[in-house]
C-alpha cells in the first residue's frame, strides 16, 4: 500500500456565508506529483496554504508526515515544516536581498550551520536549479521571470525537503522558459525522490509532470486519479477544462506522453 505523506479529512473552509470547501478529503502519496486543478474560486491555493499551516480550515483535519497540523506544539511544528519547501506563484523573493541572500535565509534561520557551510550549500542549490555562480550576487530586479522561478525553487530546496509545494510554477513564463522549468522539476523530482503537490491551470505542465490529478469542484475533490481516468469522468468542469476549447490537445498530449497513466 502507498504511504500517504498528506491526509486531509472532512475539511471545511468557510468565509462568512461563503463555503469554499465542504467535507473535503484528499491523500497525497509519497513520491508522486499530485496536481490540483479547479475553476476560479474553488480554493486551490487556499488548500495548499492550509496544508502548510499558513491558514487553518474551519473544520476538519490536515495530517502531514503522520502529524496533526493543528495540534502539534510550536517546536515540533517547526521541525515538520523544515521537511517541506514552497514555491510561491510570483517567486516571493525578498527584493532587498541578493540571490545568494534569498537562498541562504532558510539556512541562516536554523542557526546551526557555520557561514562557510551555508555558502557552499547556496552554491550547490544554484547549480541544482541550473544557475551559474555569477548569478549569486544579482538582485531580484535584475532577473528574468524564469530566473526568479529558479532562485525561488533553490530557496524552497535549501533545507533538503522531502515534500515540495508548487503554486502555478510556470505562470508568466514564455514557452521556452516553461519547457525548461518543467524539465528541471521533472529531473529534481527523480533525483531527489520528492513528493510534489502542484496547483496549475497549464495543461502542458500538468500532462508532462502529473502522476495524479485532484479536481476541485462542487466544494470538494470530485476526482483524484491519473489523468486518463479523470478525463473520462462526465462532469461539466472536467469536460470544459480537459476537452473544451482550451484543452483540445488533451488526447494528442496523452499519445505524446505515453508514461502518463
Amino acid at each position: 500500500m502507498d504511504e500517504n505523506v498528506i491526509e486531509i479529512r472532512g475539511l471545511w473552509t468557510v468565509y462568512g456565508d461563503a463555503v469554499v470547501h465542504r467535507d473535503l478529503d484528499l491523500d497525497v502519496r509519497r513520491g508522486e506529483i499530485l496536481s490540483i486543478v479547479g475553476g476560479s474560486g474553488t480554493g486551490k491555493t487556499t488548500l495548499i496554504r492550509q496544508m502548510i499551516g499558513l491558514e487553518r480550515p474551519t473544520r476538519g483535519t490536515v495530517r502531514i508526515f503522520g502529524e496533526m497540523m493543528d495540534t502539534a506544539d510550536v517546536s515540533h511544528l517547526a521541525a515538520i515544516r523544515n521537511r517541506w519547501g514552497m514555491l510561491f506563484q510570483q517567486g516571493a523573493l525578498f527584493s532587498a536581498l541578493t540571490v545568494f541572500e534569498n537562498i541562504a535565509l532558510p539556512l541562516q534561520e536554523m542557526r546551526t550551520l557555520p557561514e562557510d557551510i551555508i555558502a557552499d550549500l547556496v552554491m550547490l542549490k544554484l547549480d541544482m536549479v541550473r544557475l551559474s555562480p555569477g548569478d549569486a550576487h544579482k538582485m531580484p530586479a535584475d532577473l528574468s521571470g524564469g530566473m526568479i522561478k529558479r532562485v525561488a525553487l533553490a530557496r524552497a530546496l535549501a533545507l533538503e525537503p522531502e515534500l515540495l509545494f508548487l503554486d502555478e510554477p510556470t505562470a508568466g513564463l514564455d514557452p521556452e522558459s516553461c519547457e525548461s522549468f518543467v524539465s528541471l522539476i521533472r529531473a529534481l523530482h527523480k533525483a531527489l525522490g520528492l513528493t510534489i503537490v502542484m496547483v496549475t491551470h497549464d495543461l502542458d505542465t500538468l500532462f508532462e509532470l502529473t502522476s495524479r490529478v485532484a479536481v476541485l469542484a462542487d466544494q470538494h475533490v470530485i476526482a483524484a486519479a491519473p489523468v486518463k481516468e479523470v478525463i473520462g469522468i462526465p462532469h461539466p468542469f472536467i469536460k470544459q477544462f480537459f476537452l473544451g476549447e482550451r484543452g483540445q490537445r488533451a488526447m494528442e498530449v496523452l499519445r505524446e506522453y505515453p508514461f502518463i497513466v
